[in-house]
């Protein structure tokens, strides 16, 4: 007989890294409980004793996710020396860490939680709010660029901080649909050249 506590001699730590594997493979609203007990070895009474649900469960792997397997790019734009260096270490990382993804799924924190349903909601507004924190340190960077004198005083820095972003989540899409790293790859060149090529709006000027 099953019983509910958890199993003699259970990881919880070494779970919750196999739950998330489980996530980024599959995606929150595809990955079935028995997907996640299964992965862990221990049966529903058990798992909700130790997670207390899939939504609580999926909340920590994030957080987890975010802390390890997904850090990458965000290292990858604080350590870079120049504004240039930054997003380009930071577009690499990207392009690793959703080819590194079970099934090359791309990042768990773009392609996690995709319908934004009743009983979804508060994960699709989880991952929705860490994006838009990523979006805000490029923007911090792109600012201490032109601070630094990496990039022109008339950079549209909003423009491409989203810009950069959006470049992110095609990154992960793009993989998911099968792109190879070198197709990869070879996007980190073109929209390097953003760089240098978008005037903030009010420098723009109007042809007659």
């Amino acid at each position: 007989m099953a019983t509910r506590g958890r199993p003699r001699g259970f990881d919880r730590d070494l779970a919750l890294q196999k739950i998330t594997e489980v996530f980024w493979a599959k995606g929150y609203e595809a990955a079935q409980l028995n997907d996640l007990t299964a992965a862990i070895g221990i049966t529903p009474p058990s798992f909700y004793a130790a997670f207390g649900s899939k939504e609580a469960a999926f909340r920590e792997a994030v957080s987890l996710y975010a802390a390890t397997a997904g850090s990458g790019p965000m290292r990858a734009l604080d350590e870079g020396e120049t504004a240039r260096q930054a997003i380009r270490a930071m577009l690499l990382a990207s392009i690793e860490v959703a080819l590194r993804a079970p099934q090359s799924n791309g990042c768990l924190l773009i392609l996690g939680v995709m319908n934004c349903q009743p009983e979804t909601g508060p994960l699709y507004d989880l991952l929705k709010g860490i994006r838009k924190e990523t979006v805000e340190r490029v923007h911090a960077r792109l600012e201490r660029g032109v601070a630094d004198g990496d990039l022109p005083q008339t950079t549209d820095i909003p423009t491409l901080a989203t810009y950069y972003g959006a470049m992110m989540q095609a990154i992960s899409m793009q993989a998911r649909d099968g792109a190879t790293r070198q197709e990869l790859e070879a996007l980190v060149g073109p929209s390097l050249a953003a760089l240098q090529g978008i005037p903030a709006a009010d420098q723009e000027v109007s042809t007659p």
